[in-house]
């Protein structure tokens, strides 16, 4: 359906206090929505923090995923890079989200690496892609909202990594900026907007091993009687902060020019709504499935002037892995 008629199905069923699921893509034109969806069969599936429609299913111990990249083009990320980064010398911007598509292979199928994936947020539509997202969207808890903008990736592995990461001056500066985004974004919607923790390590395991990103978390308190705006309020939103950038308007420009396509349901957002409360990711750590059968994986990160184009790269690299821990 068109993502305008996902907000208007937001808005009814928060109202009434009825539970749902619902996606909209990144370009704001399609979504999806399912009422009840922990009551009724649908072919969506999806998980948000301990709460899933998926039914049990199990896998063979002794399967161990592969994942691989099967072509690679820093060339085509550096000409996108150079685009980007023009735009934020002239002032177009001053943190901007750079994203691509790789293809990959791999001996798993979407629904598999759906359910052996242990992210806190997951989603699959069958056919077509699933999502395996370490990062919250919005939270909303007894009428307080918060965010938790995740920026800046590092191998765990490294020599001194979590101290690396928590030096390094470009992450720093993005985290700033990206905190600061998200807060002016939350006071479009709530009152009392405030940092709670800000720059904190987040542990994700891969089947390469771990990886450590830094995240902040950013809270206000929404208005009385928000259940009926709901979708108003995440709409305007939307896009996500953490994967745009600031200011978003002009931000939004530029990544149309320097990435030259649509990223569809990649770094959209879903989320599932309980009848009280509301939790939700951002559509990242992603795979697709195009026509023919290719799979391609979605990854991206946040450039400013102090961004080096072959480091920004071998981060996407980094975001290319499957969440199902190794075995011992």
């Amino acid at each position: 359906m068109e993502a305008q008629e996902v907000r208007e199905h937001i808005n009814h069923s928060a109202r009434r206090g009825e539970p749902f699921l619902f996606g909209v893509d990144y370009e704001l034109r399609e979504g999806f929505f399912v009422p009840h969806p922990c009551d009724t069969p649908s072919e969506i599936l999806f998980k948000a923090g301990e709460v899933s429609n998926a039914p049990a299913r199990s896998f063979p111990d002794d399967h161990r995923p592969h994942l691989t990249i099967t072509h690679s083009d820093r060339d085509a990320y550096l000409r996108k890079f150079d685009t980007l980064h023009r735009g934020l010398m002239r002032g177009d911007s001053f943190l901007a989200n750079l994203t691509e598509r790789t293809p990959i292979a791999t001996d798993c199928s979407l629904e598999e690496i759906f359910y052996r994936s242990t992210s806190r947020y997951k989603l699959l539509l069958p056919g077509r892609m699933v999502c395996f997202s370490p990062e919250s969207f919005v939270r909303i808890i007894g009428g307080h909202i918060h965010s938790y903008p995740m920026k800046g990736t590092i191998d765990a592995t490294l020599p001194h990594a979590e101290a690396t990461l928590m030096a390094d001056y470009k992450e720093l500066c993005e985290h700033y900026t990206i905190v600061d985004l998200i807060r002016n974004d939350l006071n479009m919607i709530a009152h009392d907007v405030r940092v709670e923790r800000f720059r904190y390590i987040d542990r994700l395991k891969t089947l390469r091993g771990e990886i450590l990103q830094t995240s902040s978390d950013v809270t206000g308190t929404l208005p009385e009687g928000w259940q009926s705006q709901l979708g108003d309020l995440i709409f305007r939103l939307l896009p996500a902060g953490s994967i745009s950038g600031a200011p978003k308007p002009s931000t939004l420009r530029l990544i149309r020019q320097a990435e030259g396509c649509a990223r569809g349901y990649y770094t959209g957002v879903f989320g599932y709504f309980d009848g009280h409360d509301l939790d939700s990711a951002v559509m990242i750590r992603y795979i697709e499935r195009n026509t023919e059968g290719q799979l391609f994986f979605r990854s991206g990160g946040g450039v400013t002037i102090h961004s080096r184009a072959d480091s920004e790269y071998d981060e996407i690299l980094t975001k290319i892995y499957l969440p199902i821990p190794s075995r011992s």
